[in-house]
Order: structure tokens, then C-alpha cells, then sequence
């Protein structure tokens, strides 16, 4: 191969990874049937173990589709309560998580905590990241990567507002996308990531409801979208 051809070949590859983007999605986990069954009927969460598996997967096909497939796709997910429901189930929950993000072509990340979310966002290239997605429980307040796997009704592990003035914008490109599909995000905790950041989060004013992905589409929301 000639020489000039060569160095056009490796200047193309550098452009290209140079201009590849960072997508970044954060799934909680999945509430235990045998403590929700202690609530009524109408209050009772994922009886589907998947709803924030499932969602985020979707995401990442509309994000091969619009941006291609050489950008980085980066998926954290809450391990625990995955383990903990794969065993109430008696299925290897954990095991088809890591098949669905290789089929994606996207690099799967356990966490055990918002902090080491945040220490990961923080560690990311500068200016890469193009989407964010949370998939989980939520209020107005955090992210509930954890809720009614260990403590009926309760979190045991979250990523709360008062802890985003350590999430630093850095990674984020100036035309980043946020978006929380958790339940009333956009009614407080939308405020302190884009004061963190720079960047908006467009949050729910009210509550969403991950049925749509029945039919294969993404959640819907009983309220409005804001930021």
C-alpha cells in the first residue's frame, strides 16, 4: 500500500474515533415480589424484573440508529437488586444484562452506589458525552437505584440531589441531551443537575409508567416533561 494512502487511512481512523460520541445510561434495579405483595394490588412495583433493563436497551437501539455504531456506549447498572431478584426467580438476571449490552456493543459497568457513579461520570473524556438516561425508581429528590429489594418501601441505595455538586460537567458536550425517566425528577432534582453541570435534565412532572414497553415503546408519562 503507498505511503500517502496509508497516512490518509490512519488520519481517517483518528478523525473518526475523535469525533465519536459518549452515551451514558444508569439503570436502578427492580423491587422484590415478596415484599411488594404486601401491598395492595394497585401499589405494588415491577412485577416485570426488566422494566429499567428493557427501557434502557430500547434507548440504546434509537441511539445506534441516530448516531451510528462507532460511538461509546456506556451502561452502569445497579447489580444488586438484580442479584437479589435473580434469585428470588430462580434466573440468571445478571447474566442476560451482560449479553444484552454486548449484543449492543455497549460497555456494561456495575455500580453499588450514586457515588461511584459519579466518580465514573467524572472520569469520562472531556466533552464526549451526547446522552444521558436514567431508568429507575425516583422522586423528586434522587435517583432510588435501589427501592423494596432489601426494606419494603425504602431505598437502600440512591443518587440524591445534594450530592450532584460533586458531578462535574466536564464530560458533557455543550449539546448534551439529559433525561430522567424516573418519577417527578423534573420537580427538584432537574434544578441541582443542571446547576452542577451546566447541562439540562429534562425530568417528569409527575409519574411515568414503563407499560408502553409492552409495545415496544419507550415509557410514557402521566404528567408533562420539564426541566
Amino acid at each position: 500500500m503507498p505511503r500517502f494512502t496509508r497516512t490518509f487511512l490512519v488520519l481517517l481512523a483518528l478523525l473518526t474515533t475523535a469525533s465519536a460520541y459518549e452515551h451514558v445510561m444508569l439503570s436502578g434495579g427492580p423491587a422484590l415480589r415478596k415484599l411488594e405483595d404486601y401491598r395492595v394490588v394497585n401499589d405494588r412495583h415491577d412485577r416485570w424484573w426488566a422494566n429499567f433493563i428493557r427501557a434502557a436497551t430500547l434507548q440504546m437501539d434509537i441511539i445506534r440508529s441516530q448516531y451510528g455504531p462507532d460511538d461509546t456506549i456506556t451502561w452502569y447498572v445497579y447489580r444488586s437488586a438484580y442479584d437479589l431478584r435473580g434469585r428470588e426467580d430462580g434466573k440468571p438476571y445478571t447474566s442476560w444484562i451482560a449479553e444484552q449490552a454486548s449484543k449492543r456493543g455497549a460497555k456494561l459497568v456495575w455500580i453499588s452506589s450514586g457515588s461511584q457513579f459519579i466518580s465514573k461520570m467524572n472520569a469520562l473524556p472531556a466533552g464526549k458525552t451526547k446522552t444521558f438516561n436514567y431508568f429507575g425508581h425516583s422522586n423528586k429528590h434522587c435517583f432510588l437505584l435501589d427501592y423494596s429489594s432489601q426494606v419494603l418501601g425504602a431505598s437502600a441505595a440512591w443518587l440524591h440531589e445534594n450530592q450532584l455538586s460533586s458531578l462535574n460537567g466536564r464530560p458533557f458536550s455543550k449539546s448534551a441531551i439529559c433525561k430522567s425517566w424516573g418519577c417527578y425528577t423534573g420537580e427538584s432534582m432537574s434544578k441541582y443537575w443542571r446547576q452542577a453541570t451546566g447541562i439540562k435534565l429534562i425530568g417528569a412532572k409527575g409519574k411515568t409508567d414503563y407499560e408502553a414497553l409492552s409495545f415496544g415503546r419507550m415509557p410514557d408519562i402521566n404528567g408533562r416533561w420539564t426541566y
